[in-house]
């Protein structure tokens, strides 16, 4: 059973910094895509960032870049977010999710994006409130 549990949300003022944690198991970590997400009330769902867990390679949302690193320690199967220069338009319920190389009709050099469609795998979320 693929479980996926998030941690490290919190409230911050603007310009402050947080780094959320995602710890997996239940499926093959190694060689997948994993992301972050995030959910504003009133709005929908959106990719903030995405890696895989061999290799590296990463993917950030526009809204993001030069602010949200991702990172993993596959040793211990975590995935971890570190957000600074954080701005009110960045709360939101932030969400990990996981997927093998074939998911969802992927294919192997399929690009690691944080694209919600191609995600299976959930957590249950952790909030993030940025006060001005």
């Amino acid at each position: 059973q693929v479980q996926l549990v998030e941690s490290g949300g919190g409230s911050v003022q603007a310009g402050g910094s947080l780094r959320l944690s995602c710890a997996a198991s239940g499926y093959t970590y190694s060689s997948s895509c994993m992301g972050w997400f995030r959910q504003a009330p009133g709005k929908q769902r959106e990719g903030v960032a995405a890696i895989y867990t061999s290799g590296g390679s990463t993917n950030y949302a526009n809204s993001v870049k030069g602010r949200f690193t991702i990172s993993k320690d596959n040793a211990k199967n975590i995935l971890s977010l570190q957000m600074n220069s954080l701005n009110a338009e960045d709360t939101a319920m932030y969400y990990c999710a996981a997927r093998t190389r074939y998911d969802r009709g992927l294919s192997w050099n399929s690009p690691c994006d944080p694209k919600e469609k191609e995600f299976p795998y959930w957590g249950q979320g952790t909030q993030v409130t940025v006060s001005s």
